[in-house]
C-alpha cells in the first residue's frame, strides 16, 4: 500500500472555511508532515491525542513537524473539537463517512450487528452496542488496562496538570493541579491524574452528544499515525530552488483498540519522535 500517493490524491472539507482540498496543500515542503487520521471527534483517543500535540506543540516544532489531521463528523462537530482542544481548524479536515479510513485499510473495531432492525436503523444501534463491547476488551486488546493506567499512575509517564492548573471535570468539583501531589508526588502521572483528564473530555462529549457524534455507525471506526519526511529543496544551475517529492515513511502507527493510538500511551509524542529517528518505517 502507497500511503503517501492515497493521502496525497485525498481531498476534504477544511473545517476553517468549508473549502474541499488537498491534505498537504497548505504545507510547508522543508517540514515533515505528521498525518493524523482520527476516528470520531468525540472519540476518546481523538480528544486525548489533540491534548498531547497542544502540550507538545514546542517538541514537534523543534523536530521541524508540521500537522494535519482528519476526523470523522460533520463541520459542526470539527468547529466544537476546534474550540475545545484549540487544535487550529486550519489545519483539521472532516471525513463524515470514514472513506480515508477505509481507503487506508483501518481497523473497524467490533462489527457485531443486531437482528431484526432496518439496516440504517441497525448500522445506528450496532454502533452503540459494538462500541460498548470495545470499551469492556471485546475486540479491543489492551484497552482494559489503559483505562487501569489512568487510575493507577504511570511513573514512566511525565507529569500531565501543572501545578497551579485548574481542571473542571463534571460531576467532580474544580481541583487544583497540585491537589495531584497528594496522590503521590510530582514530575511524574500521580493516581487519578490522567483518569480526571478523561473524566473532562467525556463529561465535554455526552453534553454535546450530537454535534460531535452526528453518526453512531461510526462509533468504533479507528485510526491511525504517519510521519514523513520533508520534501528534497534542490537549487538548480541557475540558483532556482527546485521541490522534489521524498515520500520516505519515518513513523506509522494503525491503531487496534479504544486508548490505543499509540504503542507507547505514556508518552506518545516522544514515541514517535524517538522511532522517527530510526530511518524510514515499513508500510503496513
Amino acid at each position: 500500500m502507497n500511503t503517501r500517493l492515497i493521502l496525497s490524491q485525498t481531498t476534504l472539507q477544511r473545517v476553517s472555511d468549508a473549502k474541499t482540498t488537498a491534505l498537504f496543500e497548505s504545507c510547508d515542503p522543508s517540514k515533515r508532515t505528521l498525518i493524523l487520521i482520527w476516528p470520531q471527534f468525540g472519540d476518546f483517543d481523538t480528544l486525548e491525542y489533540a491534548w498531547w500535540i497542544k502540550r507538545d506543540r514546542a517538541k514537534l516544532n523543534t523536530a521541524n513537524i508540521q500537522v494535519r489531521a482528519v476526523g470523522i463528523g460533520d463541520a459542526k462537530a470539527g468547529e466544537q473539537f476546534c474550540t475545545y482542544t484549540h487544535f487550529p481548524a486550519n489545519h483539521l479536515f472532516i471525513d463524515p463517512t470514514a472513506s480515508l479510513h477505509h481507503q487506508l485499510d483501518l481497523y473497524r473495531g467490533l462489527k457485531a450487528s443486531l437482528p431484526g432492525f432496518f439496516s440504517q436503523r441497525n448500522a445506528q444501534l450496532s454502533g452503540y452496542l459494538n462500541l460498548l463491547l470495545m470499551c469492556a476488551g471485546i475486540g479491543s486488546p489492551g484497552t482494559l488496562k489503559e483505562v487501569l493506567r489512568g487510575y493507577t499512575g504511570d511513573k514512566s509517564a511525565p507529569q500531565l496538570i501543572a501545578d497551579d492548573e485548574v481542571i473542571k471535570a463534571a460531576p467532580l468539583p474544580a481541583l487544583k493541579g497540585e491537589v495531584f501531589q497528594r496522590a503521590g508526588g510530582k514530575g511524574f502521572q500521580r493516581p487519578f491524574e490522567l483518569a480526571t483528564l478523561r473524566l473532562r473530555n467525556m463529561a465535554e462529549v455526552l453534553s454535546k452528544w450530537k454535534t460531535y457524534v452526528p453518526d453512531a455507525a461510526y462509533l468504533t471506526q479507528r485510526g491511525a499515525t504517519f510521519l514523513f519526511e520533508a520534501d528534497r529543496v534542490e537549487t538548480d544551475q541557475v540558483g532556482t530552488d527546485q521541490v522534489g517529492t521524498d515520500s520516505r515513511l519515518l513513523y506509522e502507527w494503525r491503531d487496534r483498540n479504544i486508548l490505543g493510538f499509540s504503542p507507547h500511551m505514556s508518552d506518545p509524542i516522544n514515541a514517535l519522535l524517538t522511532a522517527s529517528l530510526k530511518g524510514p518505517a515499513q508500510e503496513g
